[in-house]
């Protein structure tokens, strides 16, 4: 089993070092990555929850605001 999983990683490491365009097309998928992941969450999906201290207070926030948008739905 281990030198099948041996013959696994060795293939892809001898691919990706063997690569030209491939390490340009790892890095550009890289750095969207990046923006999508870091960059994207500071701008647009704010830290509701970073106000509150214990664990209680959060659910508490969060079971109201479940239960409050549900009633605007439901009117």
């Amino acid at each position: 089993m281990k030198t099948y999983i041996r013959k696994i990683y060795d293939f892809y490491r001898e691919g990706f070092l063997s690569m030209r365009l491939g390490k340009l097309l790892w890095l550009i998928i890289l750095i969207k990555l990046f923006i999508i992941f870091f960059i994207l969450k500071l701008f647009f999906f704010p830290d509701f929850l970073g106000k509150y201290k214990t664990p209680v207070e959060k659910e508490e926030y969060v079971s109201g605001e479940l239960v409050n948008r549900a009633h605007s739905f439901i009117k």
